[in-house]
């Protein structure tokens, strides 16, 4: 590996380009389910994706639309007219024999994402365009044939092509994940990256510092974590470094990305847009969208993840709780609804149990929209501030909540967690501690200033009140009562 002060020589520059599949019911050009997940192997399949014979494309209107929301969430101009094309690049997984595409007048046009990093600063990466297009098949190889499941093929994509702005792996992990915030949030995908909703290829290049053109870039292909887009980034810079350090030429190429392995490997010499032969598609017409269509369908674009960001900025939330929240567009609905209706004190707790306690599968987000009420989650939090339920206890109803639309205060009573909070029968309980011997020497100690002491206390005042007395006056009066 490439030592640190070799690495220090040179920059970094990456492009991404983002393959974000349409959450539409049936496929671009062909009324063919568009959910493979869990379908034996060419079942979501019609004459179209077959390539038969006189069988033309129906351009699917829903994959246009969705496309269009896409363009508000990139913050880029969407095209008024656009045009498919051609790519007569071999695919085996297409029996067509080409791919459908837009080369030259995609979609949408220049845009940009401001990226949110770790450290709390944002980093701006342009769109230099998005285009439609259909997916390929998937072939699966053995020793000596290989076979075709076509139930992919013909699948909506637009592909995100990103100018090169990004210059680290932190800043290309930061990008995929704001990515495919955006999508989901924008309803323009499922963004389920296990079932290979987004895939990511990631474009890098090095070239020593301050100078002037950017090296020869290699691409990795097909990643489908932010974690792999990430090591893979990572493994690029230290390989293409190790090799000019020995004085050897990058090779332009398509490289794969071993996850287990944890590098990348050698694919193909990378083609040249040339070798791809475009050409338009005289069987599908032009989109030509309105100025009205276009602001009609953007209308309906949901609140995206930086306004969440904006609300939330007053509950002073750490980034990885915000992070939390923003994975799951349901947790970001709710907690705005109830910082709408309870305000900021009870958000900023209810936004401390949603991100320490929900799951992020979508089977966890629909049972917790499902049983979702504001007013429960904002008495839970009002019965915390008044010292009813202590944090724990508190956490044990919140999760409750979350699968049982009962109150929160008859969970609470029925699991007996409810704080005991009245002055009389805590100073009650602290004479019992105090006047125990077993409490004699913690007195002592804490008499004499070893302040740790006070936790035994405090703790057997605990074990008395079964886990009730309210933790925070017990000590007060412990404190009153040794004369502190």
């Amino acid at each position: 590996m490439a030592t640190p002060d070799m690495l220090a020589k040179y920059d970094m520059t990456i492009g991404i380009e983002c393959h974000v599949q349409l959450a539409t019911l049936t496929k671009l050009f062909s009324g063919a389910d568009n959910d493979a997940r869990d379908k034996a192997p060419n079942t979501a399949v019609n004459p179209i994706d077959f390539g038969l014979p006189g069988m033309l494309p129906v351009l699917n209107r829903k994959a246009v639309e969705l496309a269009v929301k896409a363009g508000k969430a990139l913050n880029a101009e969407v095209a008024r007219t656009s045009r498919f094309d051609r790519k007569h690049y071999f695919y085996p997984d297409l029996p067509k024999g080409y791919q459908t595409t837009q080369m030259y007048h995609p979609i949408i046009l220049e845009g940009y994402v401001d990226v949110p990093m770790p450290d709390g600063e944002s980093v701006r990466v342009r769109v230099h365009h998005a285009h439609l297009e259909e997916d390929a098949g998937k072939l699966t190889h053995y020793s000596d044939f290989s076979l075709v499941d076509l139930n992919r093929a013909g699948t909506p994509l637009i592909e995100i092509v990103s100018e090169p702005d990004i210059h680290s792996a932190a800043e290309a992990k930061a990008y995929a994940t704001e990515l495919q915030r955006l999508m989901t949030y924008a309803g323009v995908s499922l963004g389920d990256l296990y079932q290979g909703n987004m895939r990511f290829d990631v474009n890098i290049s090095i070239a020593p510092k301050g100078a002037t053109e950017l090296g020869t870039r290699a691409e990795v292909k097909n990643l489908n974590s932010f974690r792999s887009v990430e090591k893979a980034v990572e493994y690029e810079f230290n390989r293409q470094v190790e090799i000019l350090e020995k004085g050897e030429r990058v090779v332009q190429e398509t490289r794969g990305w071993d996850d287990a392995a944890g590098k990348t490997n050698s694919q193909r010499s990378k083609e040249d847009a040339q070798d791809y032969r475009y050409m338009p598609d005289a069987d599908i017409p032009p989109i030509v969208l309105s100025d009205e269509e276009i602001e009609k369908i953007q209308a309906e674009v949901p609140a995206l993840p930086s306004t969440y960001r904006e609300a939330w900025a007053a509950l002073n939330l750490d980034k990885s709780v915000v992070d939390a929240l923003l994975a799951k567009r349901t947790y970001a609905v709710l907690l705005s609804d109830i910082q709408q209706t309870a305000g900021d004190d009870a958000a900023r707790r209810v936004a401390h149990w949603f991100a320490s306690a929900v799951g992020s599968s979508d089977e966890d987000a629909t049972i917790i929209a499902t049983n979702f009420a504001s007013e429960d989650y904002s008495e839970l939090a009002n019965m915390v501030a008044a010292n009813e339920l202590s944090s724990t206890a508190a956490k044990e109803v919140f999760t409750e909540l979350l699968t049982h639309h009962e109150s929160p205060r008859t969970i609470a009573e029925t699991k007996n967690l409810l704080q005991v909070s009245d002055e009389s029968a805590i100073d009650s309980i602290v004479d019992e501690v105090l006047h125990d011997p077993a409490s004699a020497q913690s007195i002592k100690d804490f008499k004499e200033g070893q302040e740790k002491a006070i936790g035994f206390l405090v703790g057997q005042v605990m074990k008395k009140s079964a886990g009730k007395a309210n933790p925070g006056m017990a000590q007060q009066a412990i404190r009153k009562k040794l004369g502190e």
